[in-house]
């Protein structure tokens, strides 16, 4: 396993494994973040998200639908995409910090819970889920 750092970031691929792109966490500001790297854009989410997500996981007890949506997209309710934009989650609203690009929670997230042996996803084409594994 990688150690999630700009130097040696996690290496993922959305879940339909039709694209990759490198994570890693920054711990030099506050709140911490996760520097998304997709191509040329970078997208950057509160770094709690992990521990967040994996916690709300574990409540719901079963698959969740991950919804990825862009930020002027609605999210479809009751997915991952919705609550991590969700007022009743435990930021508040947006996970994502960079205005325009605070979406796509569900597609870019997923995958590093899987990688660090936190959740467990689909991989079809469309419609992909997760659910947690308990730690």
């Amino acid at each position: 396993m990688t150690a999630g750092t700009k130097e040696d970031p996690w290496e993922l691929a959305t879940p339909p494994g039709t694209s990759t792109y490198v994570m890693f966490r920054d711990d030099a500001t506050d709140p911490p973040v996760l520097v998304c790297q997709v191509g040329s854009t970078t997208l950057t989410y509160q770094a709690r998200a992990i521990a967040d997500l994996h916690a709300w996981l574990l409540e719901q007890g079963d698959w969740v639908l991950l919804g990825a949506a862009d930020e002027k997209k609605p999210a479809a309710p009751g997915t991952v995409e919705a609550w991590g934009r969700a007022e009743d989650n435990p930021v508040g609203g947006w996970y994502g910090l960079r205005k325009g690009y605070r979406g796509r929670f569900g597609m870019y997230l997923p995958p590093l819970l899987e990688a660090l042996g936190l959740a467990e996803l689909t991989h079809e084409a469309r419609n992909n889920r997760m659910r947690a594994l308990r730690k």
